[in-house]
């Protein structure tokens, strides 16, 4: 059945519609502030075949790894009214923390697609509150471990299936509630979807599937043909894995051809002990994120978005670790080094559409109590974008593989033992520039009682690069007590303590002289000024 263009863009944005008021649900449904506030979460609809057909605008690095849980759970031959919980990394997930659940769409007995939530909960269990343990070495380490379960059948949820999984983390009241909040935007996914087929009929509707992919396909090939065909190559590095501080290459080579882009990671570090590690979904978020960033970011993100992109990664590497490797720094930092490398890459052949590099890290601070009745605490923290060809950076932000919001000082001190004592943007930590980066973000925060504190974070050490005659950003730092402490640590902490996380700065972008007066004027009536200025 062939659409009209009409009736195509109206089901298409029924669709996303759909996959919005998911997320709406369960951000409203949820009780922890890492996904009520932070809306740490995605959601997005799949046909039965597996393919994505339309997700909300959330966070990059679920949405592309989404399609290997889907499959996962495929695999198990799923049938109506059942819903599949995961977080294994080795089987459809990311990273422990984000789980993942997917329910059958049905109608009149067929399944027809599936709704999908990802949602990072505050604690997956482990051996440190968080589940984010900057030294841990063997995925074991990391928290409770969910291969694909069935959680739901006939629309009752097991009872012992969520036993088990409550009795294995902390504040299990919490996980129960965000749960359910996942369970409940699945639920209106089903409803939503079969009132569409109810409107359009199902043959409308299922033509509508196959059209959307196609269009995403065929709009993504036409910007991939203004992409000058070539092999592109760069490379970049990981300060430490948590156990060592030891560099840890990564390399790229992108070859452009038609219609078609090949991304091979050959040459990137062997695993590594610790926990950077990425899966191989976790890097092709990162590379689907960033040949949509350098093509067109309003084309629907479907599977056609992706169909013309490969990504290699030797197994047994940085990029595609073999089981038990540690994982959880992997998608949240490794994610973001990967990002800027094939970033790096494009820029060779795109060199306006590619800014200087941004922060680079999502400065990862997670802070909790061991005992059952405590809390847990988890933030990433913006900092500064980079300089690009048509204006400054933006100050203080989440950039590439994250889309979170803050925690509100108010939401985060009537939620935790916890108060803020800094919140502001960092003055001169932008690159100079003809375009200035973007400014690192200063938070520091007292604990007021016995606790354990995690950093994940990058760019401590080597500062994120200017282009084209910009100056680099400035490094980040972080701080306890006033004291330095390593990119990515775990320390307990009295009561009192005060942990300071100063983000970087994004590069500049052009020659410093090339700024106008005017231009300098404004950055230092508005406190921003460079390391020159100062």
């Amino acid at each position: 059945m062939n659409l009209d263009a009409v009736t195509l863009e109206v089901v298409r944005n029924q669709l996303e519609g759909i996959a919005d008021e998911m997320g709406d649900v369960l951000i409203h449904g949820a009780y922890s502030p890492n996904i009520k506030e932070r809306q740490d979460c995605s959601t997005a609809l799949f046909d039965a075949d597996g393919r994505m057909v339309a997700q909300a605008e959330h966070i990059p690095v679920h949405l592309g790894a989404m399609p290997e849980a889907v499959q996962a759970v495929l695999d198990r031959n799923p049938v109506p009214g059942e819903a599949y919980v995961l977080n294994d990394p080795f089987t459809g997930g990311t990273h422990l923390p984000d789980v993942t659940i997917v329910a059958p769409i049905a109608v009149e007995g067929e399944i027809i697609g599936y709704g999908v939530t990802r949602a990072h909960h505050g604690d997956i269990g482990g051996m440190t509150p968080g589940s984010m343990p900057a030294g841990a070495t063997e995925i074991y380490q990391e928290g409770l471990r969910l291969p694909v379960v069935r959680l739901v059948s006939e629309e009752n949820i097991h009872a012992d299936v969520m036993d088990l999984v409550l009795a294995n983390v902390r504040n299990p009241n919490e996980r129960r509630a965000d749960i359910r909040a996942q369970l409940a935007a699945n639920d209106r996914a089903i409803e939503r979807v079969r009132e569409l087929v109810e409107k359009h009929g199902w043959p409308t509707v299922e033509a509508a599937f196959d059209a959307v992919i196609d269009y995403s396909r065929k709009r993504i090939e036409n910007e991939l043909e203004e992409i000058p065909d070539g092999v592109y190559r760069a490379n970049d590095r990981l300060e430490g894995d948590g156990v060592t501080e030891e560099e840890i290459p990564i390399e790229v080579t992108v070859t452009v051809d038609g219609t078609t882009v090949d991304v091979d990671f050959s040459g990137t570090s062997s695993q590594v002990a610790g926990n950077m590690n990425a899966p191989l979904a976790v890097a092709k978020s990162a590379v689907y994120f960033v040949v949509r960033a350098v093509t067109d970011p309003d084309i629907p993100p479907t599977a056609g978005c992706y169909q013309p992109i490969s990504v290699r990664a030797p197994e047994g590497s940085l990029l595609n670790p073999t089981h038990p490797a540690a994982v959880v720094g992997g998608n949240v930092e490794t994610s973001q080094r990967v990002t800027d490398v094939v970033l790096d890459a494009f820029a060779e052949a795109v060199p306006e559409r590619v800014p200087a590099q941004s922060q680079g890290t999502m400065n990862n601070l997670i802070i909790g109590t061991r005992s059952g009745d405590g809390f847990t605490y988890y933030e990433t923290i913006g900092g500064g974008f980079g300089g690009r060809a048509s204006g400054d950076g933006i100050d203080g932000v989440q950039v590439g593989m994250t889309n979170t919001l803050n925690t509100p000082i108010e939401a985060l001190e009537a939620e935790y033992p916890m108060r803020v004592e800094r919140y502001e943007l960092r003055d001169g930590s932008g690159g100079d520039g003809k375009h200035r980066g973007g400014l690192g973000i200063e938070r520091s925060i007292t604990v007021e009682t016995d606790a354990t504190v995690s950093l994940l974070t990058e760019r401590r050490k080597f500062s994120p690069r200017g282009a084209h005659g910009g100056a680099d950003g400035t490094t980040g730092a972080n701080l306890i007590d006033g004291t330095s402490v390593p990119a990515k640590t775990t320390v307990d902490v009295d009561a009192g303590t005060t942990v300071t996380v100063k983000t970087p700065g994004g590069g500049g972008y052009g020659d410093p002289t090339e700024r106008s007066a005017a231009e300098r004027a404004d950055d230092r009536l508005d406190g921003k000024t460079s390391d020159d200025d100062a």
